[in-house]
């Protein structure tokens, strides 16, 4: 009798202790791949390899209809969202820049003046996480560990390394164009590490532009793309046109070391610095015991799409090497960490549009819109109506910002300068809705466009008035080469979403599900509280449930 007592009475312990102490994987690795279209999991699949993309998908879990559910879609607000489980309207990054509605000062999305760079004595290092005004799933894995786990961000970019990381990172670094070393601020340390100091002696950012940029392939094979030479493509000061091979030893005597960020080598460079972080940082061998984070995003997909355009063969290059690159990271994790040990995801912060010259050229329908033009029509008609032209203050992400300031002190109807400025650009070719974001024009609007639009609307960051473009079209110059992104259509806001590893189910969906899920899933599978902004919802499938 009391054997079964005693054995009943161990099975209850052990089970409580289960409970306890819920299984973790050793590290999560978060790799987002800025500006990638969920199309491109396939465009290039023919010349991927078996260990790249391929390979997170046949182990992996795909959602292969994830969307961004806000406007407008651009890069910080894309990582902050990721890591919230939020939206504009709630964490606070309305853009990559924005401006203070109640002062009309301008903010970029990391500016952080009370904080000095570490490595570098130029503003390019004053930057922080403080303008986020939410949580991240990064956060809540240092709350729910007692601040043991070790969190990391790294990026071309700064907003790249910051926002993922959240406000309890260990560190975030990011590159400083003007040196080409890895750089951080005061915000997380006061003197970089010395496995950093030594990494930047390296100079690798001059190594790899010192090879130039040729394909990886005989360039005649590159059928998913344009002629090398067309004119959707920017050039490089110093180039006669912008094609293969291009001649990065010598261009970097002009561009400096901004150049690197525009070439395949950036995203190389980008996970040469994360393997070392790993390595020197010990993450995924935390003697805790507890999950470590690594925050990764691939920053030269963005730069060398808004050069180039998605039809270059540069284009088609970056992604091929980026499978390679993909392959060679994960290979790296499973030695250093273990296979099985550790969770991994890619994901974009947004997608982008064909360059609309190319497009028309096709015989499809789409255009820019020349935003400075608009601004300077709008103020010519206020300051024939209300005797200022300096009511519109910016056209900036879609958006149409006042001087509120001014407004009160020629005493202006509010309301009235809201319907002058609708009226006129409803006027506008290739605008579709002009909404008063605090007025009754949205319920015009279909539903799921109008669920993005009121997403993306912060009062104290966002502007009064939101433009919506006709599909094709964006905000641009004339004729402009390259691309860009930050409307609602699928082009923009279409992403890929794939999970591998530690707790993750083998599959793939189709179901709908929005960028804001991804934080509520990791929380769910490292049974931890969700961010305190969070509105998405985990998504089961991918975890098995």
């Amino acid at each position: 009798m009391w054997k079964f007592f005693f054995t009943g009475l161990l099975t209850v312990t052990i089970a409580l202790q289960v409970h306890a102490q819920p299984a973790r994987p050793k590290l999560v690795v978060g790799l987002m791949v800025d500006q990638m279209r969920w199309d491109y999991l396939y465009r290039f699949a023919d010349r991927y390899g078996d260990d790249g993309f391929k390979r997170l998908l046949n182990e992996g879990f795909s959602c292969e209809n994830t969307l961004l559910n806000y406007i407008p879609t651009l890069t910080a607000i894309g990582h902050s969202s990721v890591y919230t489980g939020s939206v504009p309207s709630i964490h606070g990054i309305a853009g990559n820049d924005w401006i203070i509605q109640a002062t009309g000062q301008p903010m970029y999305c990391t500016q952080d003046d009370n904080v000095q760079g570490v490595g570098t004595q130029a503003k390019e290092g004053q930057q922080s996480p403080r303008n986020l005004l939410a949580s991240t799933i990064t956060d809540q894995l240092k709350l729910a560990t007692n601040f043991q786990s070790k969190v990391i961000g790294i990026s071309l970019k700064d907003r790249g390394g910051i926002l993922p990381a959240g406000h309890f990172a260990d560190a975030a670094y990011w590159l400083e164009g003007k040196s080409g070393n890895w750089i951080s601020s005061t915000f997380y340390m006061e003197k970089l590490p010395h496995w950093v100091e030594t990494f930047n002696k390296q100079k690798l950012a001059d190594k790899y532009l010192k090879q130039d940029w040729n394909t990886l392939y005989p360039i005649e094979t590159y059928t998913n793309s344009t002629a090398d030479d067309s004119p959707y493509e920017r050039k490089w000061p110093g180039e006669e046109a912008p094609t293969f091979p291009r001649k990065t030893s010598m261009l970097m005597k002009d561009a400096g070391y901004e150049l690197i960020k525009t070439t395949p080598q950036g995203n190389t460079l980008t996970l040469d610095f994360a393997k070392v972080a790993l390595e020197q940082e010990q993450l995924g061998s935390n003697p805790t015991g507890h999950t470590d984070f690594l925050c990764v995003s691939l920053s030269a997909t963005d730069y060398v799409g808004h050069r180039y355009s998605l039809s270059a063969v540069e284009i088609e290059d970056t992604y091929l090497r980026l499978d390679k690159d993909i392959a060679d990271f994960i290979a790296y994790l499973d030695e250093h960490v273990g296979k099985g040990n550790y969770t991994f995801f890619l994901t974009a912060d947004h997608a982008a549009s064909y360059n609309p010259m190319y497009y028309t050229d096709q015989k499809g329908n789409a255009g820019y819109l020349f935003t400075r033009q608009i601004q300077r029509h709008l103020n010519s008609e206020l300051d024939a109506k209300f005797g200022s032209d300096k009511i519109v203050r910016s056209l900036m992400n879609y958006q149409v910002h006042l001087n509120y300031t001014l407004i009160d002190s020629l005493q202006l109807n509010l309301q009235e300068v809201k319907e002058t400025i609708i009226n006129s650009l409803n006027k506008e070719e290739g605008i579709t809705y002009v909404v008063d974001m605090e007025g009754n024009q949205n319920m015009f609007i279909p539903a799921p466009l109008r669920e993005k639009i009121i997403n993306g609307y912060n009062r104290r960051h966002s502007g009064a008035i939101q433009i919506i473009a006709d599909p094709q079209w964006y905000a641009s110059t004339p004729r402009s080469p390259g691309t860009t992104h930050g409307v609602w259509s699928a082009y923009d806001s279409h992403i890929p979403l794939i999970f591998m590893g530690w707790g993750i189910q083998s599959g793939v969906s189709n179901k709908e599900v929005h960028v804001v899920d991804i934080a509520p899933t990791l929380a769910s599978l490292l049974h931890i509280m969700e961010p305190n902004g969070n509105i998405g919802k985990p998504i089961v499938e991918v975890l098995g449930q």
